[in-house]
């Protein structure tokens, strides 16, 4: 199995990645400012799950064509862009409807359909993509064998680095976006920014390279 040298080494090395802020961590912040606590945090547990498909992906191969072609990366990369302009052209559309859903205490989302967006966006992330399949690798011990759960275990140790980091981020602005659910015209506003992140994002990720 990974030596316990290994698993800090790559759990430090994910921590570096994940503090900075990606496709995923501003996702839940827009979730978060857009709709509340519960949706931040069921958005880091689809994003997690999404993270994980990655790591069993590559655990079985899969991310080795991901890396080597650059059709299939830039097919990834461009359906989750899609995904999160649509998202986010969607969420300035309505952001004069999040009042009104406040006051009848009624979810502008089911927990299953965050879960799903979240889910979406984590499976379709080029930076996590890219980091499982370049990084990963290089943290298995070869010689102790069972590469592909030695890849899971290190797979779920960062998933639980960015459960933690995106949390925080996720409460931190949902604790923001309740002073501003106070007044239907700065829920509004602050709607309309967590939907322009998301198209600002969805743009990003559509303008994310590659070094072939």
């Amino acid at each position: 199995m990974v030596s316990a040298d290994r698993l800090l080494a790559f759990a430090a090395v994910s921590f570096l990645l994940i503090v900075v802020p990606g496709p995923s961590v501003l996702f839940v912040v827009g979730r978060a400012l857009a709709h509340g606590r519960r949706a931040a945090l069921t958005t880091v547990v689809g994003n997690t799950l999404g993270a994980y498909v990655l790591v069993v992906a590559v655990a079985l191969g899969v991310g080795a064509i991901v890396e080597r072609s650059a059709l299939v990366f830039t097919v990834l990369k461009l359906a989750g862009a899609a995904y999160l302009i649509y998202l986010g052209v969607k969420a300035v559309r309505h952001r004069w409807s999040w009042h009104a859903v406040l006051e009848s205490q009624a979810p502008a989302h089911s927990r299953l359909r965050t879960l799903w967006e979240g889910f979406a966006v984590g499976v379709t992330n080029p930076k996590t993509i890219v980091f499982f399949a370049s990084v990963l690798p290089q943290f298995v011990d070869r010689d102790k064998g069972h590469v592909a759960v030695q890849m899971m275990l290190l797979g779920l140790v960062f998933n639980l680095v960015a459960v933690a980091s995106d949390s925080v981020w996720g409460l931190v602005a949902a604790t923001a976006r309740d002073w501003f659910a106070r007044s239907p015209r700065r829920l509004a506003l602050v709607g309309g920014i967590g939907g322009l992140t998301m198209i600002g994002l969805g743009v990003t990720v559509a303008a994310t390279g590659r070094k072939d």
